[in-house]
């Protein structure tokens, strides 16, 4: 009896192992400890993401701002009492400090 629950205990420790290495596999475990071990890789990686969300917050902004001067030009055009006067010098500011 002793033969057959320890084939038991045997075969549901196995089952576990098995599913804890998928799971470790699916999480990317070893890609982990593989750059906490290399540090310089680490940070190189980083600076490398840092830059592009740099360039790509920049870029933005910039589209952003673009548009937003457009519109506000063409509010200017409508020639909205009011709002356009105001309007008008904040796209003149914006203007002379981009030549």
């Amino acid at each position: 009896m002793a033969v057959a629950e320890d084939k038991t205990v045997i075969r549901l420790l196995t089952e576990k192992i098995e599913r804890l290495s998928v799971a470790m596999e699916k999480m990317r475990l070893a890609e982990y400890v593989h750059l906490l071990e290399h540090p310089w890789r680490l940070m190189y990686i980083n600076l490398i993401a840092g830059i592009a969300r740099g360039v790509g917050i920049a870029i933005g902004f910039t589209i952003l701002g673009a548009v937003l001067v457009y519109v506000l030009r063409n509010l200017v055009a409508a020639n909205l009492p009011g709002i356009g006067r105001f309007i008008a010098e904040v796209v003149r500011m914006v203007e002379l400090h981009l030549y």
